[in-house]
């Protein structure tokens, strides 16, 4: 078998989701390491951290946003390698693989 063409769509929604995924766990290591340096900052001489909850709301802010950016990010780079796959592909014949199972399997 031989993949001559990948689903621009389809493509796209798929790394999408992969990256929205990658940016809730970057979010999360975010949120923590900034509500880390809080309450770090606030126990150094005269409570030097950020003002007025700040690390709670680049924490939260770091859950919700990442994983938006992250997500659209990874869809128009997902449309465009596709684009880009689909053109060379019709030059060098695309990539040949191999499935494992029997002629019954529906792939």
């Amino acid at each position: 078998m031989v993949l001559k063409k990948i689903g621009v769509a389809s493509s796209g929604k798929m790394l999408g989701c992969l990256y929205a995924i990658m940016g809730l766990l970057i979010g999360v290591v975010f949120s923590a390491l900034s509500l880390l340096a809080g309450a770090a900052g606030g126990m150094g001489p005269g409570g030097a951290g950020m003002p007025g909850g700040m690390e709670i709301l680049f924490g939260a802010g770091a859950i919700v946003i990442l994983p938006l950016f992250y997500g659209v990010i990874g869809y128009v780079g997902g449309i465009f390698l596709a684009v880009v796959y689909n053109i060379v592909a019709g030059f060098a014949g695309g990539i040949e693989m191999e499935f494992v199972g029997s002629s019954d399997d529906v792939l």
